[in-house]
């Protein structure tokens, strides 16, 4: 679940009720981080921490070793279809570089042109929406954002 919405807090029990695994929440929702970290996990899921463009990644650093997965939002979170905002990349690459083994999200104007550039700086989950569902073949491009993301993980582990 990637909640956007303004009192994340009050929507954990429900989301672990409705069978959800995972809860990612944004840091700017929440006045106290850390106890939603561990209502989340008391609630039997993992943590994701999104952070939209404005925020600075070291506002995210504190809580990273105790998150499953940190979401850099590439769009202004809201709505589908806006430009991929690359000058959010070294964000992903400092949570990488600083946290190898978490995992990395990044979400909005991701795509085939766009996807190689977060897979670079270190990202290895994907959020596509438009490109996938405009496309004329859905499964080609899944594939693509899938290799992509695998072969630059894989080049990753080679290097260290």
């Amino acid at each position: 679940m990637h909640m956007m919405v303004a009192r994340p807090e009050q929507w954990v029990k429900p989301m672990a009720i409705a069978g959800a695994n995972q809860y990612t929440f944004h840091l700017e929702a929440t006045d106290n981080p850390g106890a939603l970290i561990k209502d989340i996990r008391e609630n039997g899921m993992k943590v994701g921490l999104a952070i939209k463009p404005g925020t600075t990644v070291e506002y995210l650093a504190p809580w990273a070793n105790q998150i499953d997965m940190a979401l850099v939002m590439t769009v202004e979170p809201g709505f589908g279809g806006q430009k991929f905002m690359e000058d959010m990349m070294p964000k992903v690459h400092w949570l990488r570089t600083q946290f190898p083994s978490l995992d990395i999200e990044v979400d909005g104007g991701v795509g085939p042109d766009t996807v190689h550039k977060c897979a670079e700086a270190g990202a290895n989950m994907i959020v596509s929406g438009s490109a996938i569902m405009r496309s004329e073949d859905p499964r080609s491009v899944i594939n693509l954002l899938r290799n992509v993301c695998s072969e630059a993980a894989q080049k990753r582990s080679l290097d260290r």
